[in-house]
């Protein structure tokens, strides 16, 4: 069963190489825009939302769209969302060839409290459960960037229930997530040791980067003086590179492909193929919004008010216009995980 999902999801990978999808694959989700970090990079906290999506509006969306086989669950904080679990089932029992289901999390949730809920979802028999705990430097330096002291050491402590917890859900995969801005560029090294010598089960391949880049339509952060320069970010991708191990896990082979084209991101600044964006994936607010991507402030409608089916939106006016800009090379200029593993899945030939 699991290898049926993985094909499929390969299958409709592969044919985004040539032809139109009908239907995305993948679903980007802010369950929630409460968040309880503070982050010098991200402007998500300061919101306070309201009228947010609830759990029987999420359950009608998955019945009326229940073609999705990649799904991530972000926020803010998802896990501050406390019927996380009965969202992640809603999918999993509607989503029929789900394969992957993506967390991140910022670890500031009670460590208890979050670990029960994972036991829950990965019961869920979804092939593969990745959760990204987010981490951008060493223990001060993390602290500074997120804003909340100790915030490292219960990133520290939740890695390590997690890492017990792989013994007994082998579907269950863990990953630092960390952000490059103009305030820790050039710091992954120190940081990587510095998990490695309280972690040391930890290895490269758990290590994941993103360039730190401003969206309207999901950080809300136009105003924050924090991206780092293109070129001085290549000495924290080349060396992690360099310390990469080879793999034959799927999501390693594209992870080292993302990083390789985040060189020539970051080189030439420009982004290195065209995305996927409506074709196989989009972002879902928590406010039932519709965008292309994370990255493109453009709302191609609102699941409320189509009685939560995606189908007049994905053939929209709006969603046409998109596609065009696309293949006119007219989008927003972003190299984002979010975004670009479908695109190079669907780019093979670039």
């Amino acid at each position: 069963m699991p290898f049926d999902k993985l094909a499929k999801l390969g299958l409709v990978a592969l044919k985004s190489n040539f032809a139109e999808l009908q239907k995305p694959y993948k679903l980007n989700f802010a369950i929630t825009y409460w968040c309880n970090s503070r982050c010098l990079t991200c402007n998500i906290w300061q919101l306070k939302p309201k009228n947010e999506l609830t759990l029987q509006e999420i359950q009608e969306f998955t019945k009326k769209n229940n073609y999705f086989k990649w799904l991530e669950l972000t926020g803010g904080e998802p896990f501050m969302r406390s019927d996380i679990v009965e969202v992640a089932r809603a999918f999993a029992e509607n989503m029929k060839d789900l394969y992957v289901l993506t967390l991140p999390t910022n670890s500031l949730v009670n460590k208890e409290t979050v670990v029960q809920k994972l036991k829950e979802i990965l019961s869920m028999r979804i092939p593969r459960v990745i959760v990204t705990l987010s981490l951008d430097g060493y223990a001060e330096l993390h602290d500074k960037i997120r804003g909340v002291p100790g915030n490292y050491a219960k990133v520290m402590a939740l890695a390590n229930e997690l890492h017990a917890l792989q013994q007994n859900y082998k579907n269950l995969s863990l990953v630092f997530g960390y952000t490059i801005s103009k305030y820790n560029v050039g710091m992954l090294e120190k940081t990587i040791n510095a998990v490695k010598q309280e972690l040391p089960w930890c290895d490269y391949n758990q290590f994941h980067i993103n360039i730190g880049q401003v969206s309207d339509a999901y950080y809300k952060n136009s105003g924050n003086d924090f991206v780092v320069s293109a070129q001085s970010a290549l000495v924290d991708v080349k060396y992690l590179l360099s310390k990469r191990n080879p793999s034959l896990d799927p999501a390693q082979i594209l992870e080292q492909a993302f990083l390789r084209k985040m060189v020539e991101f970051v080189s030439t600044g420009r982004q290195p193929v065209r995305s996927k964006s409506i074709d196989a994936s989009l972002f879902l607010d928590s406010y039932g919004n519709v965008f292309p991507s994370i990255m493109w402030n453009e709302v191609l409608g609102n699941i409320r008010n189509t009685s939560y089916s995606l189908e007049p939106i994905l053939h929209s006016s709006k969603a046409r216009e998109i596609k065009a800009a696309i293949k006119e090379g007219k989008e927003p200029n972003a190299w984002t995980a979010c975004e670009a593993y479908q695109a190079l899945a669907g780019n093979l030939k670039e």
